[in-house]
């Protein structure tokens, strides 16, 4: 498989599949389809076998889910009004038996467990003046590649490449970070899906001894005010199941636990579980 992220489109008499290939994370996607449910899972686990993948996901429609049900994928998560309105379903198969196993899960249970006794979020004290929250471009692609490299030894995506990071704003990537003494120290984006009317806020990262302030709440909240002037009122994040910080982020700005993805994807150091998060902007 090229060891490049790539969206490749199937177009058949009977079906329609876009697939995402993430060769370095050993899994694909099914993004979106349309047609016959038995053609598109014949093709789906085609790829699957032929790409030498560890792991399919499919984001399912709530009508079709006997249809992977019976194919053997497995409930993982749910966004709550993913398409337009109506639920996705995020359902998994595993080719390699070290990749269904997680001796975590119950360890993270536990933090799970214990986010769910915090306090919902109040108003939150801003910042010292020292620290700059600002929308940023292109411009600042380097920076923001920087610091990604300087947080994560592995990251999921090559948002370390100046480049690519140029790419996802040029496709409607919305980041905005905090500036202390003119230097990047906290950052995240949402990325759009313009089609279906939905964003994932993502790529969250803060350098560490600027973590106290509580930053990544006022960036999220910033993103969301974006999303909220565009129509997109469904916002989901997918956070490391073994970061107590930032999965109780999530949960005290009122968005709702909805699943775990297991062995996901590769992040820090190694193959992790990740909890989907979920929140319907337009109830707040």
């Amino acid at each position: 498989m090229n060891e490049i992220a790539s969206t490749i489109t199937i177009r058949e008499n009977n079906c329609y599949l876009d697939v995402y290939m993430d060769p370095f994370n050993r899994r694909l996607r099914l993004d979106d389809y349309r047609g016959n449910m038995w053609a598109i899972i014949q093709r789906l686990e085609e790829f699957a076998h032929k790409h030498h993948v560890e792991k399919a996901i499919v984001k399912g429609r709530q009508e079709d889910l006997f249809y992977f049900l019976e194919k053997g994928f497995l409930p993982e998560a749910i966004v709550d009004k993913y398409f337009l309105g109506s639920n996705a379903y995020f359902l998994s198969k595993f080719y390699a038996i070290e990749r269904k196993k997680s001796d975590q899960w119950i360890k993270e249970d536990g933090i799970l467990d214990s986010i769910n006794k915090l306090s919902l979020s109040s108003e939150s004290i801003f910042p010292p003046k020292e620290y700059v929250l600002s929308k940023v471009d292109e411009s600042h692609a380097s920076e923001l590649s920087a610091l990604y490299d300087k947080i994560f030894p592995v990251y999921p995506t090559p948002l370390r490449d100046p480049e690519y990071v140029k790419k996802t704003i040029k496709n409607g990537t919305i980041y905005y970070a905090f500036f202390y003494k003119g230097g990047m120290i906290s950052v995240a984006s949402a990325e759009i899906n313009n089609f279906y009317k939905n964003a994932e806020l993502t790529d969250c990262a803060t350098i560490f001894e600027h973590r106290k302030h509580g930053l990544m709440k006022f960036i999220l909240q910033e993103l969301e005010k974006d999303l909220r002037l565009k129509g997109i009122f469904c916002s989901y994040s997918i956070a490391r199941a073994q970061s107590f910080g930032m999965n109780a982020v999530l949960f005290q700005l009122g968005y709702r636990y909805r699943g775990r993805f297991m062995n996901n994807c590769f992040i820090y150091e190694k193959l992790e579980n990740m909890n989907m998060w979920v929140k319907n902007l337009a109830s707040c």
